[in-house]
């Protein structure tokens, strides 16, 4: 991978300015998350979107939606207004600077996807940029889960990524926050490893069924399936 761009099938990641490059939990959790059925033209929040690849994607799934993705890193911001600029979603993504605690848009989100900082009791790092973008003291689980709730429509879906070491605390973060887990992806790196990452839809709505996990690994045949539409 390029530390400058990353080449998709229909759309280009300059990624020189953004602390946290493209990597496999962002182009997943694009790949796999949901909108609720029968909405066309849903509206979707990104949070912490850095190079505003996960919006872009979809933006890609959905031709009629509108994307709002937000990143408390000005740089990022910066980078993602220009990926989004160079893109064929242009006029259905708009990027700002904020953070997640304060935003205040004027509708509720359909959809809500977040690749959320990951270190939880990890050194912080001397570069402010790079510990934003890693470390979940800018974004702890409780914050994320209750800002997502609170900016969720009715029936709404939102969809993270989080190492699998977190998927018990996040899923209790969302039930704390109102949100309920309806599917649980476990990702392997190879088939004989523990899980390294989980992929989590959650919903503001009761359910009627139990979740029952799904599993995932790197480089199978599900895996490029599910990313056949954006890796060249």
């Amino acid at each position: 991978m390029a530390a400058r761009s990353f080449q998709f099938k229909q759309f280009a990641v300059a990624q020189d300015r953004c602390a946290m490059k493209v990597g496999t939990d962002g182009t997943l959790l694009g790949a796999w998350a949901e909108v609720p059925a029968g909405i066309s033209a849903p509206s979707i929040l990104d949070i912490g979107t850095g190079t505003g690849l996960v919006a872009m994607m979809m933006a890609q799934r959905w031709p009629q939606a509108r994307v709002m993705a937000i990143d408390i890193d000005p740089d990022a911001a910066s980078q993602a207004r220009q990926n989004v600029a160079a893109s064929r979603f242009a006029d259905r993504i708009e990027v700002a600077a904020c953070d997640l605690q304060t935003f205040q848009p004027a509708v509720l989100f359909d959809a809500i996807v977040c690749n959320p900082p990951f270190f939880v009791d990890a050194l912080t790092c001397p570069d402010t940029r790079r510990t934003l973008a890693r470390h979940t003291a800018s974004l702890p689980y409780e914050d994320l889960m209750k800002g997502a709730f609170r900016l969720l429509a009715h029936g709404g879906k939102v969809s993270v990524v989080v190492p699998a070491d977190y998927e018990e605390t996040v899923i209790d973060e969302g039930l704390f926050a109102g949100l309920m887990a309806e599917r649980v992806c476990r990702v392997r790196t190879k088939e004989d490893k523990p899980p390294k990452r989980v992929l989590m839809t959650f919903t503001n709505v009761a359910l009627s069924r139990p979740v029952i996990p799904t599993e995932l690994t790197i480089d199978s045949e599900a895996y490029r399936q599910l990313l056949a539409d954006f890796y060249l």
